[in-house]
C-alpha cells in the first residue's frame, strides 16, 4: 500500500467468488421462537398488471383496483405473538409498468382512536398507527427498501443493508435513538415516490405509487421479488405482519418476507438532473468584518447505466439545508460520534459501510468535507457508482474538496464489492484513499476484508480485517473484529473483540480512540414476556461487560452494566434502573474540565443510573434519564429529562434538559444542556422547524430555524437562518460567534417516475 493508488488488491476479489452454498440453505424458524401460522412456504402474492392506473388520491375507488386480488392473513408480531391481526386489513397490489402501486384498506372498529402522529417526512412512526411495504428488488434476501406512511400521509422511506443488523458499537452514556440501528437501516434516504391517505367511520386507507425508476433490480422484464407489509394499530401497541416475522426482529428482516410474483419492470433506464440555486448572507466574527453575500448554483446528475447499475454526479455540492447536528455533553476523554446528515453521502450509505460502527468505522463521510474544526470545505464535485454487476454489489466514490482552513486541497477515493450469499451470509472487500491534490506525501489508505456467516435465524457471526498506511516507516497499522450474536424471542446475546494497532489509522473513517487498544464485551438478555399483566408487555433483564486494555495489557477502561429490572408496557412506556461499575486507568492528565484535570492513575466507582419513559403517541411525554454515586475521585449527580407535547399531526413541541453535578478531589464542575424545539408542519411537505441549543460545555447559544416547502425526494424551497452566540447562559450571550441566512431551491428534472 506504499505506491499507487488504491482500487483495491484484486487478490481480495477472489474471496467474493465463494460458491452460494457456503453458509447453508434458506433460513428456518428458530427453534426457540413460539409456534406460528408460517407455513413452510413463504407466502406469494402477485402484481396485477392494469392498463389504466389510479389515481393517487388516498381514496382507492379507481376500478383498477378492483381487478387485484385482496393480500390478507395479517400475524401479529407485537402485542400477542402468532395471533392473528384484530382489525380487518386488506391489501392490493398493481403495476402499469412503470410504477408499483400498493393499496391498504386498514379498517377499523375504533376509527376516533386511530393515532394520525406527526406530518413531518421519516418522523417516528412508533408514535402512530402505520402501514409499510418491504421491497427486496434484488430477492437477495438481505437488502430492501422501505416505504411507509401514516394516517397523516407522510413520506417515510429508508434503506435496509444486511437485515438493518449493523454490528455497531452502542456508547455508554448513548440512547438507543442515537445509536439507531448502526449502519443497517439508512432512514436518512430519501426516494421518488408519492402517498396519500383518508380517513373515513371505518378506518383508514393509504395509496402508493412507487416508480421502478425509483428502486434498483437484476436483469429481465418480468421479476419476483421479496416482499413483507406491516400494520400498526398504535393504541393497542399491535403490529402485524402480511409474512410472519417473530418479535425478535422487525420489518428489516428481510429474510422472513414472502415473494411478490408478476412485477413486470420498464427497460428505460433512470436519469435525473437535480440543480440548486442558493443566495444568502453569512459572518463568522472571527474572521469575517463584515457579512459576505453568498450566491452559488450546482447540482447533481443521476443516470441508470443498467437497470442495477447507477452513477451519480455532483457539482459545487451544497448541503445548507441539512439540519444541525444535535449538541451533547461529553465526559470522557474520547470523540463523539455524529452522524452523517447530508443527502448525497446518504443515498447508498450502507454499500460502503464496513467495520465497527461507532467504534472502528472504516470509511466515515463526515471526514469529507468537514475540517478538523469542525467548519465546512467546499466541495467542488464528484461521482459515485452504486449497483449490481451479476452477484456481485458494487460501490465507488471520487469527491474533490478544496482547500480549507486546516487542510490542503484533497482528493477521497473509495471502492466497495460485496457478495450475498446464502443463508444471511456475505463477503467484501474494501479500499479508501484520501491524497492531498497539491502535495506530495501527503495521503492515507486504508484496505479490508469483512464478512458475515449467518446460521439461521439466531446465529451471526460479523468479521473484518484491515490495515492502513500512511508516509514513513511502516508501523503497527493492523486491525481487526469478530463479533457472535445469538438472537431469539426469549434470549439476546453477544460477544465480541475488537483489536486496534497502535499505528492504525482510518484517516477517512471514525475511530472512537486511538494509540492501539484490544476491546472485549459480552452481553446476555433474557426477553420474559408477560402474557398474564395487563399492563406489563416485557421483562428485559441483562448483564453486560466491555472493558479496553492496551497492547501491552495495561488496564485502560471497563465497565460492568447490571439491570434486572427494565420493563416495558403494554402502552409503549419503559422503566430500568441500573447499577455500572467502572475502571479508568489514565496514563496522561486528564483535563475533564477547563480548571479541573485528573492525575494519572487508576480509578473504580460504582453509579446508579435509572430511564423511564411514558407513552410516546400521548400528546403529552416525558422522558427521564439520571445518574447518581461516583465518577473518577468523586461523585456525579445529574441526567436529562425530555418533555415533548404535541398538539393533533402539525404542532410538536420538545425541550432536553441536562444537568450534571461533578464533584472531584481536584475541583468541582456541572454541565449543563438546554434543547428546546418547536415545528408546525402545514401539509407533510410544508413546514416550520426551530432548534435552539445551549451548553456550558461549549460556552455556545446556537439557533437553527428551517423553512421547507418539499418536492419530491427532498428536493424543493429551503429557508434557513443559523445564529450562534458565545454564551455565559441560556440568556447570558457574550459575544455573537456566528450568523447566516440561506435561500435554497432545488428541483429535479427528467425520467424518476
Amino acid at each position: 500500500m506504499n505506491g499507487g493508488t488504491i482500487p483495491i488488491a484484486l487478490a481480495l476479489f477472489i474471496a467474493l467468488q465463494c460458491p452460494r452454498g457456503l453458509a447453508g440453505q434458506t433460513p428456518a424458524s428458530d427453534a426457540s421462537a413460539p409456534a406460528a401460522p408460517r407455513s413452510a412456504a413463504s407466502p406469494i402474492a402477485a402484481a396485477h398488471a392494469v392498463v389504466t392506473p389510479p389515481v393517487i388520491d388516498g381514496r382507492l375507488t379507481d376500478p383498477a383496483w378492483a381487478e387485484a386480488t385482496p393480500i390478507t392473513g395479517f400475524v401479529q408480531r407485537e402485542l400477542h405473538e402468532g395471533a392473528p391481526i384484530t382489525e380487518r386489513t386488506e391489501v392490493r397490489i398493481i403495476t402499469d409498468g412503470q410504477a408499483l402501486y400498493v393499496g391498504a384498506w386498514l379498517y377499523d372498529s375504533d376509527p376516533a382512536g386511530i393515532v394520525a402522529g406527526e406530518k413531518v417526512r421519516d418522523g417516528d412512526i412508533s408514535k402512530s398507527d402505520y402501514f409499510g411495504v418491504l421491497l427486496d428488488t434484488y430477492h437477495d434476501r438481505q437488502n430492501g427498501f422501505v416505504f411507509t406512511t401514516t394516517p397523516a400521509g407522510i413520506e417515510y422511506d429508508a434503506q435496509v443493508v444486511s437485515e438493518g443488523e449493523g454490528g455497531g458499537l452502542q456508547l455508554p452514556g448513548q440512547t438507543r435513538a442515537m445509536a439507531g440501528s448502526l449502519g443497517g437501516f439508512n432512514l436518512n434516504w430519501d426516494g421518488t415516490w408519492t402517498v396519500a391517505t383518508s380517513v373515513d367511520s371505518a378506518g383508514w386507507y393509504a395509496e402508493f405509487r412507487i416508480p421502478f425508476t425509483t428502486l434498483r433490480y437484476g436483469a429481465g422484464k418480468q421479476q419476483a421479488w421479496g416482499l413483507n407489509l406491516v400494520r400498526s394499530i398504535r393504541r393497542k401497541n399491535e403490529e402485524a405482519f402480511w409474512s410472519f416475522v417473530p418479535r425478535q426482529f422487525s420489518l428489516m428482516k428481510v429474510s422472513r418476507a414472502g415473494t411478490l410474483q408478476g412485477v413486470q419492470v420498464p427497460s428505460r433506464r433512470v436519469w435525473t438532473v437535480t440543480p440548486y440555486a442558493l443566495g444568502g448572507s453569512e459572518r463568522n466574527y472571527t474572521i469575517d468584518p463584515e457579512a459576505r453575500r453568498r450566491s452559488e448554483f450546482g447540482g447533481d446528475l443521476k443516470f441508470g447505466l443498467t437497470q442495477s447499475l447507477t452513477l451519480d454526479l455532483t457539482y459545487n455540492t451544497d448541503f445548507a439545508q441539512v439540519e444541525v447536528d444535535e449538541q451533547r455533553t461529553n465526559l470522557t476523554r474520547f470523540p463523539l460520534f455524529f452522524p452523517e446528515k447530508r443527502p448525497f453521502f446518504l443515498e447508498n450509505a450502507g454499500i460502503f459501510s464496513a467495520g465497527t460502527p461507532q467504534a472502528v468505522d472504516l470509511f466515515f463521510t463526515r471526514r469529507i468535507g468537514i475540517d478538523t474544526l469542525g467548519q465546512p470545505v467546499s466541495l467542488l464535485g464528484g461521482g459515485r457508482l452504486t449497483g449490481h454487476v451479476g452477484d456481485i454489489t458494487v460501490g465507488a466514490l471520487q469527491i474533490f474538496t478544496d482547500r480549507g482552513t486546516t487542510q490542503p486541497a484533497m482528493a477521497y477515493s473509495v471502492v466497495r464489492l460485496e457478495r450475498e450469499l446464502a443463508a444471511r451470509s456475505r463477503i467484501g472487500v474494501i479500499g479508501v484513499q484520501r491524497v492531498a491534490t497539491a502535495q506530495s506525501g501527503n495521503w492515507n489508505r486504508v484496505a479490508g476484508l469483512d464478512g458475515r456467516i449467518g446460521i439461521r435465524d439466531a446465529w451471526t457471526i460479523d468479521w473484518w480485517g484491515a490495515a492502513s498506511a500512511t508516509p514513513g516507516p511502516d508501523g503497527d497499522g493492523a486491525a481487526y473484529s469478530a463479533r457472535l450474536s445469538y438472537e431469539t424471542g426469549s434470549w439476546s446475546n453477544l460477544a465480541r473483540i475488537i483489536q486496534v494497532g497502535r499505528d492504525f489509522d482510518p484517516d477517512v473513517g471514525f475511530l472512537n480512540r486511538r494509540g492501539g487498544y484490544r476491546f472485549y464485551e459480552t452481553t446476555v438478555m433474557w426477553k420474559k414476556r408477560l402474557p398474564g399483566s395487563r399492563w406489563l408487555k416485557d421483562w428485559h433483564p441483562h448483564v453486560g461487560y466491555r472493558g479496553y486494555y492496551g497492547l501491552n495489557g495495561y488496564r485502560q477502561e471497563d465497565r460492568i452494566h447490571i439491570d434486572i429490572t427494565e420493563w416495558y408496557t403494554a402502552s409503549g412506556a419503559n422503566l430500568g434502573p441500573e447499577v455500572n461499575i467502572e475502571h479508568q486507568g489514565l496514563q496522561l492528565p486528564f483535563a475533564i474540565a477547563r480548571n479541573v484535570t485528573l492525575p494519572v492513575g487508576s480509578y473504580d466507582y460504582t453509579s446508579m443510573g435509572f430511564d423511564a419513559a411514558t407513552n410516546p403517541s400521548e400528546p403529552f411525554s416525558v422522558n427521564v434519564r439520571a445518574d447518581i454515586g461516583g465518577f473518577y475521585n468523586g461523585t456525579r449527580r445529574g441526567g436529562s429529562v425530555t418533555l415533548a407535547a404535541r398538539r393533533g399531526s402539525s404542532l410538536t413541541t420538545s425541550v432536553l434538559v441536562e444537568y450534571n453535578d461533578v464533584r472531584l478531589d481536584q475541583g468541582n464542575f456541572t454541565r449543563v444542556l438546554i434543547a428546546p424545539r418547536i415545528a408546525y408542519f402545514f401539509t407533510p411537505r410544508i413546514m416550520f422547524q426551530t432548534l435552539v441549543q445551549y451548553s456550558n460545555q461549549a460556552r455556545a447559544w446556537t439557533a437553527n430555524a428551517r423553512f421547507g416547502w418539499l418536492s419530491t425526494a427532498g428536493t424543493g424551497l429551503f429557508v434557513v437562518f443559523n445564529e450562534g452566540q458565545e454564551a455565559d447562559g441560556f440568556f447570558q450571550w457574550t459575544r455573537p460567534q456566528a450568523r447566516s441566512l440561506i435561500v435554497k431551491y432545488t428541483r429535479q428534472f427528467g425520467r424518476s417516475g
